[in-house]
């Protein structure tokens, strides 16, 4: 089973650990303490509750270019006979990639898990977000 301290879950959501904290005491992120008290976030419980804060839409605007390598937390493992799906939320970016059942089961992806999104493209898109908030909000 996959663990999480604080400042871990912290750096896969992209927020700072005093949030993960906040969330942790409000309640909204379940916790344990490990033996030295330190505050432990089970793998598949952040996967979940990353999984339900992708579903509600964000109202930051920030001035970003994506990396090609976004490193995330695996939220979802569909397998068939052949092929699987594999969802990452990397912070406010859900990735989904098809690829061998092989290649899932070679590198051992589970909900829970870490994993890196490499992504390769000719056509790079990148926007700028309008100061003020989402891209075709009116402000007036």
């Amino acid at each position: 089973m996959t663990v999480f301290r604080i400042s871990e879950a912290a750096e896969l959501l992209g927020v700072s650990t005093d949030t993960v904290r906040r969330w942790v005491d409000a309640g909204r992120l379940a916790a344990t303490r490990d033996e030295h008290g330190h505050r432990l976030v089970d793998g598949v419980e952040l996967a979940g509750f990353v999984r339900a804060q992708a579903a509600e839409p964000d109202g930051r605007a920030e001035f970003s270019s994506a990396r090609n390598r976004l490193r995330g937390i695996v939220t979802a493992v569909v397998r068939d006979t052949v092929m699987a799906q594999v969802d990452i939320q990397a912070g406010p970016f859900r990735v989904v990639s098809l690829m061998s059942r092989e290649a899932v089961d070679g590198l051992d992806l589970k909900v829970g898990s870490i994993a890196v999104a490499v992504i390769k493209s000719t056509t790079v898109v990148v926007e700028r977000a309008a100061p003020g908030g989402p891209r075709g909000r009116n402000s007036s």
